[in-house]
């Protein structure tokens, strides 16, 4: 089951959670792997910032935190995603918001399924796939182009 809730932050009105959660689960399909339990959870930079200092022992602020549960083929985890963090990178990378928040959910979604982005590699992989789904799943009058 895929899951979106708001803790402190009010959902975006362009979002659409039906939509998204058909997004997240066609990604995972795509990708060969099983649905299990996903939450998406948007919030703002100071829950992320505390989220980040108590259970990573990171002392700043991120767009996102995966938390990774799974197992044996099976996608399970936690995305958590300051949304103060999506507006911030919209504008300083001169992109749509909302076209920012979808490529950090599959961002997210893509760490579950084993993608990694660390090296300039999988870096360029990452982004690659983050654009492939993007421009597959998301209609471009949603995301202003």
């Amino acid at each position: 089951m895929i899951s979106l809730n708001c803790v402190d932050v009010i959902k975006p009105r362009f979002l659409k959670s039906l939509q998204l959660k058909a997004f997240v689960k066609s990604l995972i399909l795509s990708e060969g792997f099983v649905i299990g339990d996903v939450a998406i959870v948007l919030c703002s930079d100071d829950y992320l910032l505390k989220v980040n200092q108590d259970f990573l022992n990171h002392d700043y602020y991120t767009d996102i935190i995966t938390f990774d549960y799974c197992e044996n083929g099976i996608i399970n985890g936690d995305l958590l995603i300051s949304t103060d963090r999506v507006l911030e990178n919209s504008i300083s990378e001169k992109t749509d918001f909302s076209d920012e928040l979808h490529r950090v959910v599959f961002h997210g979604v893509l760490h579950l399924c084993g993608f990694k982005d660390k090296s300039k590699k999988d870096i360029e992989m990452m982004r690659f796939k983050e654009s492939y789904y993007l421009n597959l799943f998301v209609p471009r009058e949603t995301i202003g182009v």
